[in-house]
């Protein structure tokens, strides 16, 4: 497991320390640039790449279903969770949570996970290889639906003034997300043969796109400011990687009588750390940017701290 860990988290520590580091040196307009620059091109295309590699023949309903309750699971627990907060208004935090960007970015943080650069690099370690396909489709699923479904959806309602939103702006932007255009031609391309150039480019592709996305995250790091934003994400890092999978724990075992490695694989995948996409998409929507990249270093920690708990609990 220890072996698992480190080679899972080297490349994060890498380039995250290099993007804190270096940020000093660069423009203070790089990180948004980046940041709109993996929106638009660099995570589709690792999406798209993605696509053409999934075997979609075996596919199972069970994983998407459960990766779709659990993500409304999360949402509503995240929106609860700001509920009582406003309402304890004694609370340091309560007055900042009254921000729709701080509030979108909360949400984003305990609701959207990094089941794909962090999620398909650990998790299949611990499954057995017959259910390596639960996680296959766990990530599919929630990046399809969750982040550029459900995380679209946030950011571009909390980006906005409450007297501008209508439900058809909201619509608007996931249908015109990149990414998930992308996978759709991915999809329908999977079984065309593409010039050895193009196919050895896309696959290429992954080995820029999530170092840039680490690179970016230690760039918004060097900005935060100190123990105030670290702070105000421990609640949404701990929604996302203690009470969610734990609640998904439960409940496939109580409603759905999962056990073993198909229901550790569940528990893996929706206690993942806060996801990078987050990042992003606060760039994209002008969001909160610190509670965000302080809430992918806090839970990409508590995951070091529970996941031997899932381990002995789930297993």
């Amino acid at each position: 497991m220890t072996q698992t860990l480190f080679d899972a988290y080297f490349p994060l520590i890498l380039w995250t320390s290099l993007g804190l580091l270096c940020f000093r040196f660069l423009p203070q307009t790089l990180p948004r640039l980046l940041g709109r620059s993996l929106y638009w091109v660099g995570i589709p295309i690792e999406i798209l790449a993605l696509a053409r590699q999934t075997d979609f023949s075996q596919s199972i309903a069970l994983p998407p279903f459960i990766t779709f309750t659990a993500l409304l699971l999360g949402l509503g627990v995240a929106v609860l969770c700001l509920k009582i907060i406003q309402r304890l208004a004694f609370l340091p935090m309560a007055a900042a949570l009254t921000s729709p960007a701080i509030q979108g970015s909360f949400i984003l943080a305990a609701v959207l996970g990094n089941t794909g650069f962090v999620g398909l690099a650990i998790a299949p370690a611990f499954i057995d290889h017959t259910y390596l396909n639960w996680i296959v489709f766990y990530s599919l699923t929630h990046n399809l639906i969750g982040t550029y479904g459900f995380g679209v959806f946030i950011a571009s309602y909390f980006a906005r003034e409450t007297h501008q939103n209508h439900w058809w702006v909201q619509l608007r932007d996931v249908l015109t997300v990149p990414t998930l255009w992308t996978f759709l031609l991915g999809y329908l391309t999977r079984n065309i043969e593409l010039p050895s150039s193009i196919e050895s480019g896309l696959q290429a592709s992954i080995g820029i796109v999530i170092p840039s996305a680490f690179l970016l995250t230690g760039m918004r790091l060097a900005q935060l400011r100190g123990w105030k934003s670290l702070k105000l994400a421990i609640i949404p890092a701990m929604l996302k990687v203690v009470v969610i999978p734990g609640l998904v724990g439960i409940l496939t075992t109580l409603c759905l009588g999962l056990s073993g490695d198909r229901r550790l694989a569940m528990v893996l995948m929706s206690g993942m750390p806060s996801a990078f996409a987050g990042l992003i998409f606060a760039e994209e929507y002008n969001l909160e940017r610190e509670l965000v990249a302080s809430c992918i270093v806090v839970s990409t920690i508590l995951l070091l701290l529970v996941l031997p708990l899932w381990l002995f609990l789930f297993q």
